[in-house]
């Protein structure tokens, strides 16, 4: 009876987050969405001044190409004159009009409102228009996430002429919708430097939400999971974003980007690269190196997406040592902490600007990458249990499908003393002496060598355990290959190495020339120092 009840509750508290979620209740960003506010600032029978402001509230959400496509459904029989800062996709039938000399903007009951181009004339151009459409989040680019359009607009003339909120609000961009306006406190603004007030005789606002599953029936990205200590690495769950290969491509066939037909204006169908998971964006997080008082860790985004290069991208990844970020190489980052409740384990990343906030399409260049140092809480701090790996991570707002828990890589079993060979075997490490000028050692002052042990993860026909190499005297330093981030010693002028106050060696990395200690034990070395 116990277990029944048990998974009626797991199975409602499932479906109730499905409900959520549907409903576009992100609980990363509760408080987010796009507002559409309607000021009325002239009125008169048969003539209405308007500014219409649409504002992206969102954290880490935000409006890509081809931008957004606003459009309602008029109550009366309204048309729009003129605009400035925006425009109508069409024109629709105005011969109610033909005697008047000149023909309204719009004559359409329900008109699609399109930003302007970049670069259009001066005299159409109003404050913060003009982008095409494309709104930052409020994270990334606290200046272009508003766009703001005036429009004037009358009857026809068999209409009473009175102004009448429209209704049937649509943002035009997937995963969005909207409600209808409600009157809210009138808009005001500010004048002569902030020395007078001005108001707008009346105000609505109109609130859009997101929602994924709106957006998309299948995920947009996948995550695949590595580690130094672990010898494979763990894929993307298969068929992550649905298993059909009709629209995929073979490696090295892929058409370049501009030779493909589609719409600008419209959002485009995804050609993915063929893989396993069939997802257009790949993240990789890999555990890459461990130190005495820090762990590096690196992130790679891949583009398989033929078709799309994804501008002002964004990461947000959930993880609890996030709280202890030292320092973010290549991307700009920032802490989410959307409840202000002092729990911070969630984090942003997007491109530095005019460096890497393109994420080109799939190919040799496609892909952005970026190492990230963070301090240990040995109160939590662990690498077992895949504790190192995040618990989620979101490209462009959209949630990754994530390995199943149990593949997480972990730590192996060679420190028992029960290993068997086969186990020995797949968990070594490679002895190196090193010996220093002028008898220096690594980590320590004295005249005896040092042993530096280098953890790899490649089958060599050594085969050794723990207790054989804790049988070797010395000190030892963990260290392993960084790639493209090399950590040197730091010496002095006279090529000795530097020590810091508590007598610790001090490393230099390529990226920051910061000194940051390094792991050093003895025979015996704690989980925290060598994995």
């Amino acid at each position: 009876m116990g277990a029944k009840l048990n998974l009626v509750f797991a199975v409602s508290i499932i479906l109730f987050t499905i409900s959520l979620l549907s409903h576009g209740y992100d609980p990363l960003d509760p408080f987010g969405k796009i507002t559409i506010k309607w000021d009325l600032l002239l009125s008169s029978p048969g003539h209405h001044t308007v500014q219409v402001k649409v504002e992206n509230m969102q954290e880490y959400r935000h409006v890509d190409k081809p931008g957004w496509k606003l459009s309602w459904h008029w109550e009366s029989k309204q048309v729009i004159w003129d605009m400035r800062g925006a425009e109508t996709t069409e024109q629709g039938n105005c011969s109610a009009f033909a005697s008047s000399g000149t023909l309204p903007h719009c004559c359409l009951t329900r008109p699609t409102i399109v930003d302007l181009l970049p670069g259009a004339p001066f005299n159409s151009q109003v404050s913060n228009c003009c982008r095409g459409g494309v709104l930052t989040s409020m994270s990334q680019d606290r200046t272009n996430h508003v766009s703001v359009f005036h429009m004037t607009i009358g009857s026809f003339p068999d209409d009473s002429g009175e102004f009448t909120m429209p209704s049937n609000f649509d943002i035009g961009v997937p995963g969005y919708s909207c409600d209808n306006a409600t009157s809210v406190a009138p808009t005001k603004y500010s004048t002569d430097k902030g020395r007078r007030k001005t108001q707008a005789l009346a105000t609505w606002e109109a609130v859009c939400v997101y929602s994924q599953f709106r957006s998309s029936q299948s995920p947009k990205c996948c995550v695949s999971l590595s580690a130094f200590y672990y010898r494979n690495i763990v894929p993307c769950p298969t068929c992550s974003c649905g298993c059909s290969s009709s629209h995929c491509v073979k490696p090295g066939e892929m058409p370049p980007y501009l030779e493909q037909k589609h719409d600008p204006e419209e959002e485009v169908t995804p050609v993915v690269e063929c893989t396993k998971h069939m997802c257009p964006i790949h993240i990789h997080w890999h555990v890459k190196v461990n130190y005495r008082e820090y762990w590096r860790v690196k992130i790679t985004a891949t583009n398989l997406n033929t078709m799309k290069n994804y501008t002002d991208w964004n990461l947000v990844v959930l993880h609890p040592n996030l709280k202890s970020v030292e320092q973010v190489f290549s991307f700009n980052y920032k802490s989410l902490t959307p409840y202000h409740n002092g729990i911070n384990d969630t984090g942003m990343f997007w491109g530095v600007k005019f460096y890497n906030d393109v994420l080109l399409q799939a190919g040799k260049i496609g892909n952005v990458q970026t190492e990230l140092l963070l301090k240990k809480d040995m109160g939590n701090f662990s690498f077992r249990e895949g504790w190192a790996f995040p618990r989620r991570i979101l490209f462009n707002g959209d949630e990754c499908v994530m390995p199943s828990p149990d593949d997480y890589p972990r730590l192996p079993s060679y420190a028992s003393s029960s290993s068997s060979p086969s186990t020995a075997s797949r968990s070594f490490v490679t002895i190196v002496r090193v010996n220093l000028p002028n008898g220096d050692m690594v980590g320590h002052r004295g005249d005896i060598d040092a042993t530096v042990v280098a953890c790899v993860a490649v089958d060599v026909a050594v085969k050794m355990t723990l207790n054989a190499i804790e049988q070797v005297k010395g000190i030892y330093v963990v260290t392993a290959d960084h790639g493209n981030a090399e950590d040197t010693i730091k010496r002095d002028k006279a090529g000795k190495p530097a020590f810091d106050e508590e007598g610790k060696l001090q490393i230099l990395t390529s990226h920051t020339l910061k000194p940051v200690p390094i792991a050093i034990g003895g025979p015996g070395l704690s989980e925290g120092e060598i994995p």
